[in-house]
């Protein structure tokens, strides 16, 4: 069976974030699809089936269960299949959160995803409490994470995560944000910590932004704005509010052609 990893929102490979792709006729059984990830050991894995002419199912696994939402992942597939198998875009992908759309704007790859509206929260979760050294700007939070505003890029850069109690957090993860600074050149920041899905900080999420980008957009005026996810191997995102959907456009490249031996 033929595997596939590509460094999403990224322009040379060992930056951005790896997911492993696998693009199939038919689901594997549900075990075997959360051993391959847990093999592969990557935030996500992917796998795709076809669904009609430039339309596919599209699942995500991390090294411990199924996700609802995954766009870096989403993101990597597209690339493999353009790349690897010739599927012209647009392509659509059925998903758990809806259809997701790949498309090119010039030598950009454009994802187009749901916005999700911050859902603003009165206080932390108790089981954060002592997690954050200073009082956050705002708490908010969407259907799989809990997100914080620092108030400054500095301040989530110096954020040392406390992982063993964010994971009592279980499957919802923990996004700090900030306004960016000068020298960075970001509109807004990010870093996305989710160790109770077996992630214990994310490269480059795509999903975050679904919920960041309207957010930040409400703060910042204008539709249009560079983050960046400042993780150790960090990434650009070059994100628009759109109506009731996000567009992220990025770059993917492939680092590995590997075939998976599942049987002696």
């Amino acid at each position: 069976m033929r595997m596939f990893q590509v460094d999403a929102f990224a322009d040379r490979v060992f930056s951005g974030n790896p997911a492993a792709v696998l693009i199939v006729d038919a689901w594997l059984a549900d075990e075997l699809m959360v051993a391959i990830a847990q093999e592969n050991n990557l935030a996500e894995t992917a796998f795709a089936v076809p669904n009609g002419e430039g339309v596919w199912l599209l699942r995500w696994f991390t090294p411990v269960h199924e996700v609802d939402f995954c766009g870096h992942a989403t993101l990597a597939t597209a690339h493999v299949l353009a790349t690897e198998y010739s599927v012209n875009v647009p392509m659509a992908f059925e998903t758990r959160v809806g259809q997701l759309r790949v498309d090119m704007d010039g030598d950009l790859y454009r994802l187009d995803i749901p916005r999700l509206n911050p859902e603003s929260l009165d206080a932390l979760p108790s089981i954060l409490d002592g997690v954050f050294a200073q009082t956050p700007v705002a708490v908010f939070r969407n259907f799989e994470n809990i997100f914080v505003d620092l108030g400054s890029e500095a301040a989530v850069r110096a954020f040392v995560p406390d992982l063993l109690r964010i994971a009592k957090l279980g499957p919802v993860g923990l996004v700090v944000t900030g306004e960016g600074d000068s020298v960075s050149g970001a509109a807004f920041v990010s870093r996305y910590f989710a160790p109770g899905a077996g992630i214990p900080e994310d490269p480059v999420t795509g999903s975050i932004h679904a919920t960041l980008v309207p957010y930040w957009s409400n703060f910042l005026g204008g539709a249009r704005h560079q983050a960046f996810q400042a993780s150790p191997r960090g990434g650009w995102l070059d994100c628009e509010l759109a109506g009731d959907r996000v567009l992220l456009r990025g770059r993917a490249i492939t680092y590995m052609d590997a075939a998976i031996r599942l049987f002696p």
